[in-house]
């Protein structure tokens, strides 16, 4: 998988310092001082984090780290004890999850959230933004709303075609392998015309056949101007296609960085590995599923 040519948010953002919390040069999210607990437990704890505007941003972190948590917190899936956060420059803590997408912020899940027993078009349509039909008065006066429709069915149609879904629209959603309902997720995000798209473990589960296609994806995604920040345990994912790597830990932001220098880092050492400090952390190696094994079996011999 080669490296695409760096646009010029993705040097902007190389260009920031490597620490944690680095100030970006145009920051589209702005986090301060997020916190939730579950119990007694700090899941999230992030003192501050800012995504650079136009560059693709992998969020990454051993399980347990607060990743989705986050995720879920800043696009109004649950709700945060304390922090702000700001999209696009306009505050965003506490809007419900319909609110945050309507200012451009779209998310996916980690576990798809396809209408199995709807086929792919209509999964498409129903992210279709403002359809007047669906005023329960104007629902009744179809002239009101086919123009609409009909331009709707054609965005999705050319969405699910550049998807190469476009030979299952009138399948069902259920019918969809894994790789294919993350492809749909993605293009019914894009029915929204989002500013910001946030993809949590989109490679997770997928074919390796599927992999590079999903890569290229969220590529042309950035190309198109929009801004990706995406969860992932794939490492091979990560180093080439992000410009940016946040690395969380326990909860709290450990290390940030360009992927080529943030994966020798000992704070990421540290937050995959604890004490092995022995293991081959080459490229790799950070998070290969023989490492993981390795350490597993150590941990129940101890």
């Amino acid at each position: 998988m080669a490296a695409e040519s760096p646009t010029t948010d993705a040097v902007a953002a190389a260009a920031a310092e490597p620490v944690p919390g680095a100030p970006k040069p145009d920051p589209i999210l702005v986090a301060d001082g997020v916190q939730r607990r579950f119990g007694g437990i700090k899941a999230v704890d992030v003192d501050h984090l800012e995504v650079q505007r136009g560059a693709i941003t992998a969020l990454i972190g051993p399980n347990g780290a607060g990743k989705t948590t986050l995720f879920n917190l800043l696009t109004g899936f649950d709700r945060a004890e304390h922090g702000t956060w700001s999209f696009d420059g306009r505050p965003i803590a506490g809007k419900s999850g319909a609110t945050v997408a309507r200012a451009g912020m779209v998310r996916t899940f980690q576990l798809t959230k396809a209408l199995s027993r709807l086929t792919v078009l209509q999964n498409m349509l129903l992210a279709s933004p403002r359809h007047p039909g669906e005023r329960f008065w104007l629902s009744w006066l179809p002239f009101t709303w086919r123009a609409h429709e009909k331009a709707a069915e054609a965005k999705a149609l050319e969405i699910l075609e550049r998807f190469k879904l476009d030979t299952k629209k009138d399948d069902f959603a259920g019918s969809l392998s894994g790789g294919q309902r993350k492809l749909l997720e993605m293009a019914r995000a894009l029915m929204t015309d989002p500013t910001m798209i946030m993809l949590d473990e989109p490679m997770a589960g997928v074919n390796p056949a599927l992999v590079q296609s999903l890569l290229d994806h969220v590529r042309a995604l950035r190309e198109e101007g929009m801004t990706v920040l995406f969860v992932e345990h794939d490492m091979h994912a990560v180093r080439h296609v992000s410009d940016w790597v946040v690395v969380m830990a326990e909860g709290r932001v450990v290390a940030e960085g360009p992927p080529s220098s943030v994966m020798h880092d000992p704070a990421v050492v540290d937050a995959y590995l604890g004490a092995h400090h022995d293991t081959d952390l080459g490229d790799d190696a950070l998070l290969d599923p023989a490492v993981l094994a390795r350490l597993a079996r150590e941990e129940e011999d101890r």
